[in-house]
């Protein structure tokens, strides 16, 4: 059984159990996972940085690494301030639409069938999106099956439904 620690505990190189997965091996290194520095095996050694050898060692690569997990931070951040950056007024003076639009559940191969309706029906995805008055990201998220992912409501699934004349939900 695996043990979640920061780096505190034993072991060393001379063999004992992964602090990530659990499994036990003569080859432990340290590596930063998700900011918790552990002693794990090869495997799960890819899934962060290492940060010293299988002596159990070293300092040098410490900062380094510190350094880079905040460079991801960073970028993340920034990547999230980008994704919310531009107009919300609407959300500001209206608020989530959410409870009163929920997305209902929805057949496995919605977004394969909203494709095909619309290349039946002779529209292009922007074509479709301007004749209903939608969202053209709206819709290509739908046509990936990432209707949940890009919080789309049920109006726009109900509405695709009667434009295109195909079912979509799942009741």
């Amino acid at each position: 059984m695996p043990k979640y620690s920061t780096g505190g505990a034993g072991g060393g190189g001379d063999g004992g159990t992964c602090e990530l997965c659990g499994s036990a091996t003569e080859d432990l290194r340290t590596a930063t996972v998700e900011g918790a520095t552990l002693s794990v095996c090869a495997d799960c050694a890819s899934l962060g940085e290492e940060t010293g050898g299988s002596e159990g060692g070293g300092g040098g690569g410490g900062g380094s690494s510190e350094d880079n997990r905040r460079k991801r931070a960073a970028q993340n951040t920034a990547r999230a301030i980008d994704a919310t950056t531009g107009d919300s007024s609407h959300w500001e003076e209206h608020g989530t639409n959410y409870d009163r639009d929920q997305l209902p559940y929805l057949v496995q191969d919605y977004g394969e069938r909203v494709v095909r309706a619309r290349q039946d029906a002779g529209f292009q995805r922007e074509e479709l999106a301007a004749e209903m008055d939608i969202s053209e990201n709206d819709l290509l998220a739908v046509e990936q099956g990432r209707a949940t992912e890009a919080s789309v409501g049920g109006s726009l699934i109900r509405a695709l439904e009667a434009e295109l004349d195909i079912e979509l939900v799942d009741e």
